[in-house]
C-alpha cells in the first residue's frame, strides 16, 4: 500500500517522533539516520534531505520533546483553579513517579549535552522555563494568601533538582528508591517549600 504523500512540515514532525523513540531505546551514541528511516520505511537520504546531519536531527529531535513538555506544563498551570492545585499537578506530573514520559530521553539528552553545544542549549531552555514557570504560580499562590514561601524562585530550582534527581535514580539506578518512598519526598519537599501540613495538600487533589 502506497504511503500518504505528506507536507513538510508532516514529514518533518513524523521524523522527530521516529527519532525520538530511537533515542529513548538505543541512545543517542548508538541510534543512526539508518534506525529512523527504517522504523519509518523511508530512505536515509529522505531523512538527510530534512536535518543534513544526525546532530541536527538529534538536537531537533531533543528541541521537539521539549516544547512537547512545555505545552503539557502550561496545560496543567492554566487551569482556572487555585495556585496550590496547579502547582500540585504540575509537580506530580513532572516527577518520575507521574504520567509524565521521556525521562530515559532527558538523561540521555542530559549526558549527550556535555559534548554537545546544540542539545546543551536545548537542555538549557527547558531548564529555564520549567523554573520560570513554577516560579510564576509559587509567586500567585504567595500574591492570593494561599501559602507562604519567601523565595518563590529558590523554591522552584530546589524542587527541580529533586525532581531531576529523583529521576536518575529511579530510572537509571531502578529499585534504589521505591516510587511510593519517592513520591512522598517529593510531596514533603513540596510542603516544606509551602509551609504547609500534609492535610492542605490532600484537599488540593
Amino acid at each position: 500500500m502506497a504511503r500518504l504523500r505528506l507536507s513538510v512540515a508532516e514529514r518533518r514532525e513524523e521524523l522527530l517522533r521516529a527519532a525520538i523513540e530511537q533515542i529513548e531505546a538505543r541512545g543517542v551514541a548508538a541510534v543512526r539516520i539508518a534506525d529512523v528511516a527504517s522504523v519509518l520505511g523511508v530512505s536515509n537520504a529522505l531523512v538527510l534531505y530534512h536535518f543534513s546531519t544526525k546532530e541536527k536531527l538529534v538536537s531537533a529531535a531533543f528541541a521537539h520533546a521539549a516544547e512537547d513538555d512545555l505545552a503539557h506544563l502550561r496545560k496543567l498551570l492554566g487551569r482556572r483553579t487555585t495556585a496550590l492545585r496547579r502547582l500540585r499537578a504540575a509537580v506530580r506530573w513532572y516527577a518520575p513517579t507521574g504520567t509524565a514520559k521521556g525521562w530515559r530521553l532527558w538523561i540521555e539528552g542530559w549526558a549527550a549535552a556535555l559534548r554537545e553545544p546544540a542539545l546543551r542549549e536545548v537542555a538549557r531552555d527547558l531548564d529555564r522555563e520549567w523554573k520560570a514557570a513554577l516560579t510564576e504560580v509559587l509567586a500567585e499562590g504567595v500574591a492570593a494568601g494561599e501559602f507562604c514561601c519567601p523565595d518563590p524562585a529558590g523554591a522552584a530550582l530546589r524542587l527541580t533538582a529533586l525532581l531531576d534527581g529523583l529521576a536518575v535514580q529511579l530510572t537509571s539506578y531502578g529499585g534504589t528508591v521505591a516510587r511510593a518512598r519517592a513520591q512522598e519526598w517529593v510531596d514533603d519537599a513540596l510542603l516544606r517549600e509551602l509551609g504547609l501540613d500534609r492535610q492542605a495538600l490532600t484537599s488540593a487533589r
